[in-house]
C-alpha cells in the first residue's frame, strides 16, 4: 500500500493585476502518491509551472488545502515551508538556474550548504554525484563552459544531492536536444524506480509517456487525470 505524498483540496490561486483579480490555479483536487510519476501537459498559460511552484512552496496557493507528508502546509509560516522544501523537495527548472560563478562541485554542493551539511561529508556526497552522472571531469568548469545537456545534468544532480523524496521538473528538456532529453528522461525513470517521486510539466507528448499518469490542464483547471 503506497503512502499519500500529497494532497491539494479546491487549491487556487489568485493574483492581482492592476484593479483585476487572475485566477491561475482554480480549485485544484488532487492526490499523489509515494513513488508516482506524474507529467502535468496543457498549453502555455494552462497553469503547469504556476502548480508545481505552488506545490514546491515558491509560490503560495490562495485558496484551499495543501497537506504534504501529513504536514499542513496552508497553515505554515514561511520558515516552515522553506524547512520543508530544504528537506524533501528538489527542483529541475528549464533555464538550469545554476550559478554562473561557482564550479560544477559547488553548485552540486549548495544545497547542502543551507542544511549545513559538514565539510566532510558534503565532499562524499558530492562526489557521489559527480561519478552517478558522469561528470567528475567536469567538477572545476563553471557552468558557461558546459553544454545545455550538461548543465542540464548538473541541475539535476543538485536537485537530489540532498535525496528528496519529491523531485519537480518544469519543462526539463525544453533547451535539449533530443539526444540530450531522451538521457534526461531516462535518467528520471530510473530515479523514479529507486522511490523517487517525480512531477514533470512538459509540452512534449514523448516525454509525459515516460511518467504513469498523466494530468491535463486548462485555464487553470484539472480537465483529465
Amino acid at each position: 500500500m503506497k503512502n499519500t505524498l500529497l494532497k491539494l483540496t479546491q487549491a487556487s490561486r489568485e493574483v492581482k493585476n492592476g484593479s483585476k483579480e487572475v485566477t491561475l490555479l482554480d480549485n485544484i483536487n488532487l492526490e499523489v502518491q509515494e513513488g508516482e510519476f506524474i507529467s502535468l501537459m496543457g498549453p502555455s498559460g494552462s497553469g503547469k509551472s504556476t502548480l508545481l511552484n505552488c506545490i514546491g512552496m515558491l509560490d503560495n496557493f490562495t485558496d484551499g488545502g495543501y497537506i504534504f507528508l501529513n504536514e499542513v502546509v496552508h497553515s505554515m509560516k514561511d520558515k516552515q515551508k522553506s524547512k520543508l522544501y530544504k528537506d524533501y523537495i528538489g527542483f529541475v527548472f528549464q533555464a538550469y538556474h545554476l550559478i554562473d560563478e561557482l564550479t560544477v562541485f559547488e553548485n552540486i554542493e549548495t544545497p547542502l550548504l543551507y542544511k549545513n551539511v559538514k565539510s566532510s561529508e558534503r565532499k562524499a556526497l558530492v562526489a557521489d554525484m559527480l561519478d552517478r552522472f558522469n561528470i567528475v571531469g567536469k567538477k572545476d568548469l563553471f557552468p558557461i563552459q558546459l553544454s545545455g545537456g550538461q548543465q542540464q545534468l548538473v541541475g539535476v544532480a543538485r536537485a537530489l544531492i540532498s535525496k528528496p523524496k519529491l523531485i519537480l521538473a518544469d519543462e526539463p528538456t525544453g533547451n535539449l536536444n533530443s539526444k540530450q532529453s531522451t538521457e534526461i528522461m531516462e535518467l528520471f525513470t530510473e530515479l523514479n524506480k529507486e522511490g523517487v517521486t517525480i512531477i514533470q510539466a512538459t509540452h512534449s507528448e514523448s516525454n509525459a509517456a515516460y511518467g504513469s499518469r498523466t494530468i491535463n490542464l486548462l485555464d487553470g483547471k484539472i480537465v483529465q487525470d
